[in-house]
């Protein structure tokens, strides 16, 4: 992976975006100051201060899109959870793109596609994560939310929690290219607690409450025999 920081930016997608045919496939673009940051569905991403990091891993696999790049949330979401093992806590994945923390959301993922004329010039991968922060900077979110370095009672190195996530991202993403989702489901399922609970989903004005069933070989959730590529759990 390649490497490149910014002082300042509004958002690491909207840079990578901006400037896709500049940066080179397998690059990572990061920053710990990011002003107008957005999760998904243009939900703003509130700063909690330069001590967190906000990254956008820009990929090029090939011109045309491939069914495994729709994963690609949720393989992002599995290495994250596996990059927050190593620092002693219990991560849970919730589907498709938090995670959670003591049923507290501490990393979100939003995945953009970037096409020109027809051609795919990239997909960008963009990570927020909350790694040191105080009670009180949560005050102005309206969501439980929480910090690294809250769950483990000591500060954060954001440069080696970075270097540890992108090491773990790296070690199967060609063979993840190569076979899917079904390649890391068994790993995935691992973090999820949801199956078997009723709960709800909701994706732009629609919402649907029912009981979870299984997470799919391609990636997707069923509640209650009804099949989701996209949506929020509540």
């Amino acid at each position: 992976m390649n490497y490149l920081y910014l002082d300042t930016v509004t958002s690491t997608n909207d840079y990578a975006k901006r400037n896709i045919d500049l940066i080179s496939d397998k690059t990572v673009v990061y920053t710990s100051n990011q002003t107008k940051g957005r999760g998904r569905f243009n939900r703003l991403w509130v700063d909690l201060g330069q001590e967190n990091l906000f990254i956008s891993i820009v990929l090029k696999p090939s011109l045309n899109f491939n069914n495994s790049y729709s994963c690609l949330t949720q393989y992002t979401g599995l290495k994250l959870a596996q990059t927050f093992v190593e620092y002693g806590v219990t991560p849970n994945i919730k589907w498709p793109n938090d995670i959670l923390i003591n049923g507290k959301k501490i990393s979100g993922i939003l995945a953009e596609t970037v096409y020109k004329d027809r051609v795919l010039k990239g997909i960008i991968v963009g990570v927020g994560i909350n790694l040191n922060a105080n009670e009180e900077d949560f005050a102005k979110i309206d969501k439980a939310v929480t910090s690294l370095n809250i769950e483990t009672n000591s500060e954060i190195d954001k440069n080696t929690f970075l270097k540890s996530f992108i090491n773990i991202f790296s070690e199967d993403y060609d063979a993840f290219l190569q076979k899917g989702f079904l390649f890391i489901k068994d790993d995935y399922e691992k973090y999820i607690n949801f199956i078997g609970k009723e709960i709800s989903i909701t994706n732009i004005n629609d919402k649907f409450t029912g009981t979870a069933e299984k997470i799919t070989d391609d990636g997707a959730i069923v509640i209650s025999g009804k099949k989701f590529y996209t949506g929020d759990i509540l």
